[in-house]
């Protein structure tokens, strides 16, 4: 009977660690490599080499960013729903979007959309500070707790028109906005310091959208450079 007992309670043992090595590492060694197969196939084959922006879309965990029922399509090629008619970006355009800020270690940085969290998460691994608008309220609070709960406390998010930008925390080193503006809005322009950088999508929903850069020179005049035609989902508010 002893040694029923123990074969019972080696059993038993077993029953319980293995779905934790299913549920935990198995997983995750899962998704490290299909995270270091996107940045392969979809990003440096396009032409990203911004060492910084690899290693954030290598580290970030995106598959945590996205619904369950899209988990397997995580790291595919194509942007996915988030609800409320928003999405995640497609990863290139995410990278593209980082490398074109030319950002630092040093820099503090304003996203307008914060979507899932994804995007403000691979700009807190490379900069000092961000801070990120959501103006659908479910959204941002989901956001946020996910931030939170994942371990990024350099990102604070607000609930707010991205419009209008984060005016107490100007001026930003660079600011990215992940939805498209029929134009650049000029409370943003006002924000960025000098010789700070923006990334915008600009043009109407039914338009072709272009993916703009913007810096700002010495006397307060715009470089702008039409970077490539995207499709975004359209920057809402009161504007």
């Amino acid at each position: 009977m002893k040694v029923v007992s123990v074969i019972i309670n080696l059993v038993f043992s077993l029953f319980l660690i293995v779905p934790s090595v299913i549920g935990g590492p198995v997983d995750s060694e899962k998704f490290a490599r299909e995270r270091s197969e996107m940045v392969r196939a979809q990003i440096t084959r396009r032409g990203i080499k911004d060492e910084k922006t690899l290693h954030a879309m290598r580290t970030v965990p995106r598959h945590t960013f996205v619904p369950e029922r899209y988990l397997s399509s995580a790291y595919a090629d194509r942007p996915l729903p988030i609800g409320e008619g928003q999405t995640i970006s497609q990863p290139y355009i995410v990278a593209l979007m980082t490398e074109t800020l030319h950002l630092k270690h040093t820099d503090k940085v304003l996203e307008i959309g914060t979507g899932s969290g994804y995007q403000a998460a691979i700009l807190s691994t490379i900069c000092k500070k961000v801070y990120s608008i959501e103006i659908i309220p479910s959204l941002g609070e989901k956001a946020k707790q996910r931030l939170k709960n994942l371990g990024y406390e350099n990102i604070t998010v607000k609930i707010a028109d991205g419009y209008f930008g984060w005016e107490e925390n100007a001026p930003y080193d660079a600011i990215i906005v992940t939805a498209a503006a029929t134009h650049v809005p000029p409370p943003l322009i006002k924000q960025l310091t000098v010789g700070g950088r923006m990334v915008i999508p600009v043009g109407g929903v039914f338009q072709v959208q272009r993916l703009m850069f913007i810096k700002k020179k010495q006397d307060g005049t715009l470089i702008s450079e039409n970077i490539c035609p995207v499709r975004f989902v359209p920057l809402t508010g009161s504007h």
